[in-house]
């Protein structure tokens, strides 16, 4: 799907503050959360050690993945209270104002001009690539600093706007896939996605692309209308026709745990299934009395491991597991990354003025020391990093995870 130019009905002048003494934020769908207090004006700059500097939120807080909500709006909370009882930013406190897309286009849009029109210049947001494409044009024309965690298709970030992400794009997540199918000496594979949604219709246009260079053929391609979809049984019916042992199949923690693995299992196929990070998630979504050993072979892509013994990994896991009592998912290490990543750019710029923030982050030899990588963003605003192969494993009681490798460039 492409950028979709998009109005955006505000409030004359509200667009350009970045640096505000917001109060409560209000109700609906962009209620305000956070660790600063006050009210007083803060200035411009950002650097006078007064004031406030206010961060926006847009994800899914509400609907099928809100999981990914609860991921970022708790990584979010968390560096931002690690960075306020450090001193702030440039001395001023950072307050955080949440706004919830329901994982749809439409609100998407309008939980993004409810943050511009309260004065909201830096956003951390969205999560899926089908929402935040309804809000790029916007960002762009309104002057507001978006920064997604975790939206993936290429096309979210060109040159020279206002655009940027923490993640990689699927230009390289989809190819790694290809790849690795390659390695793993499966030259004939199948495909089934959902032809209407920008994330799996885009990493099947990038594992096909990355095939033809690696020379494995796509012998078999199934497609649904939609992510509602409750039935892939003809879809894998299909694959087990065609005779492929390997399977890219991008979608959702939401299709994949209660649907797909289990009915291409049911459908007799049984080969490797392998997908992306939109199946980080899955063991929370698996139906209760499901044959669990459906989801041994099958793999994916993601932008960390909670494993990972780095101390910066561990640092971020402990921190997080003592503030929630959970273990994060990549979209928690993303979005705490994402505000990092604005931190580095406010204190680069000397301001937290959007314009200057978007000329601090178009920096392409600023290099950030995340929990998910150390990186560079190209000239797009897309980080240069590698990625993670991680696998399900079950012994019939529970699903988890393993870490297969980590991919630093493509072959």
């Amino acid at each position: 799907m492409e950028k979709k130019k998009l109005a955006s009905f505000l409030l004359a002048g509200t667009m350009a503050l970045s640096l505000t003494a917001c109060g409560s934020g209000g109700s609906g769908s962009a209620a305000a959360s956070g660790s600063a207090s006050g009210s007083a004006s803060a200035s411009a700059s950002g650097s006078s050690g007064s004031g406030t500097i206010t961060i926006g939120t847009i994800s899914p807080n509400t609907g099928s993945l809100a999981t990914y909500g609860t991921a970022v709006t708790t990584a979010v909370d968390l560096a931002v209270s690690q960075i306020n009882d450090a001193g702030g930013i440039n001395g001023s406190q950072v307050k955080v104002i949440n706004a919830d897309d329901q994982f749809d286009p439409t609100e998407c849009l309008n939980a993004f001009n409810s943050l511009v029109a309260q004065g909201v210049g830096l956003i951390v947001g969205s999560v899926t690539s089908g929402c935040t494409s309804a809000i790029t044009d916007a960002a762009d024309e309104e002057g507001v600093c978006l920064l997604t965690p975790s939206s993936t298709a290429d096309s979210i970030t060109t040159k020279d706007d206002y655009v940027f992400r923490a993640c990689y794009a699927d230009g390289f997540q989809g190819a790694i896939a290809a790849a690795y199918a390659s390695q793993s000496g499966h030259t004939h594979v199948g495909v089934v996605y959902c032809a209407a949604d920008t994330y799996s219709k885009g990493l099947y246009d990038s594992f096909a692309a990355a095939c033809e260079k690696y020379g494995v053929t796509i012998d078999a391609v199934e497609s649904t209308a939609s992510l509602d979809v409750q039935d892939y049984t003809n879809q894998f019916s299909s694959m087990v026709k065609s005779g492929v042992d390997f399977v890219y199949a991008p979608y959702y923690y939401d299709v994949i745990g209660p649907y797909i693995v289990t009915q291409a299992r049911a459908a007799g196929y049984d080969g490797i299934i392998m997908g992306a990070d939109g199946y980080d998630g899955t063991p929370d979504y698996v139906v209760d009395g499901a044959d669990l050993t459906a989801f041994n072979n099958v793999y994916w892509t993601n932008h960390y491991d909670p494993a990972d013994t780095s101390e910066k990994v561990q640092s971020f896991v402990k921190a997080y597991q003592d503030k929630f009592g959970s273990t994060p998912n990549a979209i928690s290490a993303l979005a705490y990354d994402a505000v990092y990543m604005y931190k580095q750019a406010i204190e680069t710029a000397g301001s937290a003025d959007p314009a200057a923030v978007r000329d601090a982050l178009a920096d392409t030899s600023a290099v950030y020391d995340c929990v998910t990588g150390s990186f560079s963003l190209d000239d797009t605003g897309t980080p240069t990093k590698g990625a993670s192969i991680i696998s399900f494993t079950s012994d019939g009681k529970s699903v988890t995870t393993k870490l297969v490798d980590v991919v630093k460039e493509l072959p």
